[in-house]
């Protein structure tokens, strides 16, 4: 058992019968009151992120988890095929479970959550950033810069972001893989 003094982004608890992953906390101290927890958590079964708040020094049940280094082998539906970096083994993964399937390279390396107690992936925590080259972009506007205009480009995985006028076809572009934005352009 753990206290709200352990949470930490990233922490696998049990909470109301689902297994959660906590993406988000903050420690609140109010002038008058008792302290708490504001934590945004994911549930590891089905994707959905709930807010929840814990008093201070509330028993959380902690899930033990072992990371470990997989590569991204291809789709096949909604599933997603992975290989382990150690033991060869591979394994396929609900696209539910990935933050952002949408950016996910072939060969790409990504540590996978595997619960200790039942041997299942709970969770697949991607690079901060991804590489990738555009392969749709429609041409910018000339002289339309005086402000931060953006057009939308396709990425080489199929992802749509929305990227600055001066990228055009065949630029890589850094991605942002928490929020899907662009970061900056890649030279070679």
């Amino acid at each position: 058992m753990a206290s709200t003094s352990d949470i930490k982004n990233g922490l696998c608890i049990k909470y109301n019968n689902d297994i959660y992953k906590i993406i988000e906390f903050l420690h609140v101290k109010p002038g008058k009151g008792p302290a708490f927890v504001r934590t945004k958590l994911r549930s590891l079964t089905n994707g959905k992120v709930l807010d929840n708040t814990f008093s201070a020094g509330h028993k959380i049940e902690e899930v033990r988890v072992e990371n470990h280094k997989f590569q991204y082998l291809y789709p096949e539906g909604d599933l997603f095929h992975f290989m382990n970096t150690e033991t060869f083994e591979q394994i396929s993964l609900n696209k539910n479970i990935l933050d952002s399937p949408g950016l996910l390279k072939e060969g790409e390396n990504v540590m996978v959550s595997i619960n200790t107690e039942t041997d299942l992936p709970l969770s697949v925590d991607m690079p901060a950033s991804v590489v990738l080259e555009v392969t749709y972009a429609e041409p910018g506007i000339k002289g339309n810069t005086a402000t931060n205009a953006t057009k939308s480009a396709t990425v080489e995985t199929g992802a749509t972001v929305n990227v600055p006028l001066f990228i055009n076809e065949g630029d890589k572009i850094k991605i942002d893989t928490a929020s899907g934005s662009y970061m900056e352009r890649v030279k070679e």
